[in-house]
Formats: C-alpha cells, structure tokens, sequence
C-alpha cells in the first residue's frame, strides 16, 4: 500500500508542474461552437505561471476562435492584454504596428484591424479549460478521490 502511496504523490507532482491545454483553429472541424473536445490534441504549456488562451474574432458576424497557450501566442500576438487573470478581456492596440509599412494591399492584415473586436479569455485553474463548452474534471481530484476510498478500506 505504501508504494502505492508513493506513486500516487509522483503522479500528483508531475501532473502539477504543468497546464493542459487545446490547440486548434475554428476553421478545423470541431473546433468552433460547439466545441468537440474529443477531436483534438492537448498540449502541455511548460513555462512557469502558463494560461490556457481562447482567443476569439469576430467580422461581420463570422467567429473565428483559436485555442492556444499563453506562451505560444506570446511571440505572435502584439494585441495581448495587459491584464492576464481569469476572465475574458478585449485585445489592446497596438499603436506602432505596422507604423511604416505603406501597402496597397487590403487584405494584409499588417496593422490588426482586420476583426471587428478581438476578445481573449485566459483560464489557468484548471486543466483543459479553454474548450468553454464541456465541464472537465481534474485528473488530480479524480486520483485523490481514488486513493482516500482505498486508504479508507484498510
């Protein structure tokens, strides 16, 4: 019972050291609303205070969402907002985008004005959280409830 115990404390501090999160595009099957979560990879965001980032734009009333880690979006998005908590929050302006880029070309989106409003939801208490439709259940809450009903029965 005590090796038992043991792998349950090694499977608890892996599972903690890192977020879960999906990675998809809504323009994948599956990936907009409704959201079908069993289609789609989890990936594993390893830097330190990582959030789970559901990112959706809107134009002209089409929605396009993606699905990401904080940490991938980081290096791609200049409109993050500042404010990273639980909740959702409008993307910030970028004034210097594109400041000196003088194109004739109107669908390069160079300057992000493209979408009518961009909306970005973080979540990080939670495993899996960016799907938004489905409720999920921690791992580590299942594999608790597990170990203290088999400690309860010796």
């Amino acid at each position: 019972m005590l090796k038992l115990f043991i792998a349950f404390l090694i499977l608890t501090k892996y599972s903690a050291d890192a977020i879960w999160c999906y990675q998809c595009v809504s323009t994948h099957p599956g990936c907009g609303n409704p959201f079908k979560w069993v289609w789609y990879k989890t990936v594993t965001c390893h830097d330190e205070n990582d959030e789970c980032v559901k990112v959706i734009e809107v134009k002209d009333g089409q929605e396009t969402i993606t699905r990401d880690c904080l940490s991938s979006l980081r290096g791609i998005r200049t409109d993050l907002p500042a404010d990273r908590y639980e909740g959702c929050r409008p993307a910030t302006v970028d004034v210097k985008l594109a400041n000196y880029v003088n194109t004739s070309i109107k669908e390069i989106d160079i300057k992000r004005d493209y979408y009518d409003s961009t909306t970005f939801c973080f979540c990080y208490f939670d495993n899996w959280c960016n799907s938004g439709s489905h409720v999920s259940v921690s791992v580590l809450t299942l594999l608790s409830i597990g170990v203290a009903h088999i400690l309860r029965q010796l």
